[in-house]
């Protein structure tokens, strides 16, 4: 079980006390790692360790996801809210200004954090708010396809399915390049987080009106995108790029939307690379 901490953060609302768990090892520089919608921390699990071999890594479950409590009432899961609470996380943890990297929606996070100035460097991996109005909808759309999905079926089901390769690319081919790398153990557990998150119809609604535009001027920022990402379509990385022109565009050849489980190695080293 994840470690959790408890911190305070304010709001237009008033002071809001918040839990987050999180998982942290090795020493250096401190990375924090961000995951996607509906996902947990263990998205990172297959770089975890080399990541933790040359860094301090904390890789958090996002408020209403994984471990996490969701938000209390009066939070909204927007940016504007979920970026001021990683701020509060990184202080509550004794971490200042850390290295970040983030998948889809935590990669979009990881860039907010960079315009705030709230991080040394940024990696964003498939990072949600590069979209069109019809990539956005087809993303949701499948989104919540697999929510339904997640939800409909029973544990014993999606134990059996996990348990073959044929099943396993049934419940997470959407996201993996290579979804027969994966465990059964991984898959019925992310599938669960899934079913699970409290915060994925709320973090959803909000995001439908969101598009990154801005510059993340000032520190190296990353954007890597996988060449078989089904769910956010890699001509996405050339938007992002015309936005932040001083960002390296990095292609993940033979990956998928989470292409931290088709190559951990290629991953880890474009994350290092990025926070070196």
């Amino acid at each position: 079980m994840a470690a959790k901490v408890s911190f305070t953060t304010e709001s237009a609302t008033g002071s809001h006390t918040l839990s987050v768990a999180y998982e942290r090892a090795g020493a250096g520089e401190p990375l924090l790692l961000l995951h996607g919608i509906g996902h947990h921390w263990q998205a990172w699990e297959p770089v975890f360790s080399a990541l933790a071999a040359e860094r301090d890594v904390i890789a958090v479950d996002l408020p209403g996801f994984g471990e996490s409590p969701a938000l209390p009432d009066g939070l909204s899961y927007d940016l504007s809210t979920v970026v001021p609470t990683l701020g509060a996380l990184c202080e509550a943890l004794g971490i200042e200004r850390p290295h970040v990297a983030g998948n889809s929606l935590g990669g979009l996070l990881a860039l907010e954090l960079g315009r705030h100035k709230l991080v040394r460097s940024v990696t964003a991996l498939s990072p949600a708010g590069f979209w069109s109005q019809s990539e956005r909808r087809y993303a949701f759309g499948a989104l919540r396809g697999m929510r339904f999905g997640a939800q409909a079926l029973p544990l014993p089901l999606i134990e059996r399915l996990a348990g073959t390769a044929a099943g396993r690319a049934a419940l997470t081919s959407t996201i993996y390049a290579r979804p027969g790398r994966r465990s059964p153990e991984a898959v019925v557990a992310e599938t669960l987080a899934l079913r699970d998150a409290t915060g994925f119809s709320q973090t959803l609604a909000t995001g439908g009106s969101v598009l990154f535009t801005d510059d993340v001027p000032g520190i190296p920022v990353t954007v890597a995108w996988g060449s078989k990402d089904r769910l956010l379509l890699r001509r996405q990385g050339v938007r992002a790029k015309r936005a932040i022109p001083g960002a390296r565009l990095v292609r993940l050849p033979r990956c998928g939307h989470v292409p931290m489980n088709d190559d951990p190695a290629l991953v880890a080293r474009v994350i290092l690379d990025t926070s070196s």
